[in-house]
């Protein structure tokens, strides 16, 4: 997991050793302090000699400036590598992810994704930082610090042997307990975000159904999931600080009461046992050892909480694209020809059931093909196979005579556009979100591309014509106008495939056999694929698939089905009856 994180470190290596370089000196001076303080009382102020006060006066002015100077910049060039350090991870899962199938995302979710590029990177940012600043500090200022107080006095540091176990002890039990309950809160937030996502995307339906109170309810009771969490959590946490206090105060105590009878029982002479200044020094090194100690112990907590999200994170960066890139691929789709030949599909391993069990089709190139069935026959799954945004699990699946599986992903997709039931417009202008579709294309192609979808005549009459802007969503659109400009939008990739996956049921009739001429007399070489819930919209294709239960019920012309299909029979007579009665 480590060495995955640190993939991303690139650039930011050499800024994080030169921290933990300058760290180190500031240790060094920090730890120098007390001796020449200990000078200062024991040879200046003690001997009443301004000479030795002015010396060694001078000298702690001289350490305290380089070691302010050396935190400073460790501290500057510390938060600049840690920063650093969370944006290149960011940036690769966001690369990563943009890599993933259909069936990755659903192994993830989107929620889940979404808290692993924001609240997880930002905790391994900051426990980043204390790694190569404070994780650093810590144990040299610990070791040090224990170094010189033997060298003064043994008998006295031995205090620091006997207390120092028990606290770190003390300490680790605590981070202990903490960690499954920050483990527990990451999760909680992926369900947190899946709520407020869900809530906002189906704002209107919430609104319409007059529920905002059982939402609140919902958001209400995950939150104070985990603000219990939390609090639990910083509840432990916080012990950090009484412990520490006790103990500090603890060893001060010892330590001066000892000290203060080895001064009494050597007349202050250092020669017999323990100066004024020595003890001073012995107080301060008692201070930085149990401070470096409860620095660890943050440290500690802070990597608790951190291991959790770079678990998280490394599970993103390596998790590996169920559609791969062939060893040698083919880079050109010949013609939009397309064979089903025995083709099988799960969503996942653990399915009980096929999605798609046994398909055998066979679409000419330049075919208009008609798919029909109810909700749940697996009509969008059988056309999500061809731009594979999902492999086949069983069978071949071919295109212009090759198995899509081995063409160039890039290739294969630039030649099949596919309007989903649920496609999206981006934030910015009409131009923009249709250059989409084809980022050199110029106004006259974008016209005749919206005039065809029959989406020409309201663009023109907005305020800013194709300049106009479109919100995120396409919220400023109607259903309608969205499902014309993603048409448009497919149809400048010039594609040998057209997919329209129900993408028509917002507009009406009229419209709809408007844009079915336009394809046949504009794309007739391009293989159209148009899954329906209307008839109408079907009728006049060279085939129609009637699915059921993710197999393939019947295939046939109108005329043919209605004569062989009771299932394309009985749908008919329905939307028939329906339009009878309107």
């Amino acid at each position: 997991m480590v060495k995955t994180l640190l993939k991303s470190l690139r650039e930011y290596k050499r800024g994080s050793i030169v921290t933990v370089f300058l760290m180190v000196i500031e240790v060094v001076f920090e730890i120098l302090i007390p001796l020449c303080m200990s000078n200062l009382i024991d040879f200046g102020i003690n001997q009443n000699d301004m000479g030795q006060v002015w010396k060694f006066g001078s000298a702690l002015f001289v350490l305290a400036l380089f070691q302010l100077a050396a935190g400073m910049s460790a501290a500057h060039i510390g938060a600049r590598a840690s920063v650093g350090f969370a944006a290149n991870l960011r940036q690769d899962m966001y690369d990563n992810v943009q890599t993933f199938a259909f069936s990755n995302i659903d192994k993830f979710q989107t929620a889940s994704i979404v808290t692993r590029l924001t609240t997880d990177a930002t905790n391994i940012q900051n426990a980043y930082q204390m790694i190569i600043r404070i994780a650093i500090r810590g144990p040299m200022m610990l070791l040090f610090s224990m170094i010189v107080a033997f060298s003064i006095n043994r008998e006295i540091s031995v205090i620091f042997v006997l207390i120092i176990p028990v606290l770190g002890f003390l300490l680790l039990l605590i981070v202990k307990v903490v960690h499954p309950v920050f483990q527990r809160v990451f999760h909680t937030y992926d369900e947190l975000n899946n709520i407020v996502q869900e809530n906002l995307h189906g704002i209107r339906v919430v609104k319409s159904f007059n529920q905002e109170g059982y939402e609140t309810k919902k958001f209400n009771a995950i939150s104070q999931s985990i603000f219990e969490d939390f609090a639990k959590g910083e509840r432990l946490i916080a012990l950090n600080s009484p412990l520490m206090q006790f103990f500090m105060y603890l060893c001060m105590i010892l330590i001066s009461w000892l000290g203060a009878k080895a001064i009494i029982a050597s007349g202050n002479n250092e020669l017999y046992g323990l100066t004024t200044g020595q003890l001073t020094a012995l107080i301060t090194y008692a201070t930085q050892i149990l401070m470096s100690l409860m620095v660890l112990s943050m440290v500690f907590a802070m990597i608790t909480i951190a291991s959790s999200s770079a678990a998280r994170i490394a599970e993103i960066l390596e998790e590996k694209t169920d559609i791969v890139q062939p060893a040698d691929p083919i880079s050109e789709v010949k013609d939009g020809e397309i064979v089903f030949s025995d083709v099988d599909f799960v969503y996942s391993s653990k399915a009980g059931k096929k999605a798609l069990d046994k398909i055998n089709l066979h679409f000419a190139s330049g075919e208009t093909v008609g798919i029909i069935g109810a909700t749940g026959s697996s009509k969008s799954s059988l056309v999500q196979l061809i731009p594979r945004l999902y492999d086949v699990t069983g069978g071949s699946l071919f295109i212009g005579g090759e198995d899509v599986r081995k063409y160039d992903l890039n290739a294969l997709r630039d030649a099949v556009a596919m309007v989903l039931q649920k496609n999206e417009l981006f934030s910015g202008t009409i131009k923009e979100n249709l250059r989409w579709g084809n980022a050199e294309a110029d106004d006259d192609e974008l016209r005749t591309a919206c005039r065809l979808a029959c989406a020409d005549e309201f663009i023109s009459s907005l305020p800013d014509g194709y300049d106009t802007h479109i919100e995120q969503g396409g919220r400023n659109v109607s259903g309608g106008q969205k499902q014309r400009l993603c048409i448009a939008r497919a149809l400048l990739k010039k594609p040998k495939v057209l997919i329209l996956d129900d993408s028509t049921s917002a507009v009406d009739t009229k419209t709809d056999a408007v844009i079915q001429k336009s394809f046949a007399e504009y794309i007739p070489e391009t293989t159209k694929i148009i899954i329906a819930q209307r008839i109408s919209s079907v009728r006049y294709a060279d085939q129609i698939v009637v699915m059921d239960d993710g197999k393939v019920a019947a295939v046939g012309r109108h005329d043919e089905l209605l004569d062989t299909c009771d299932i394309y029979r009985e749908v008919y007579m329905s939307q028939q009856k329906g339009e009878e009665d309107e």
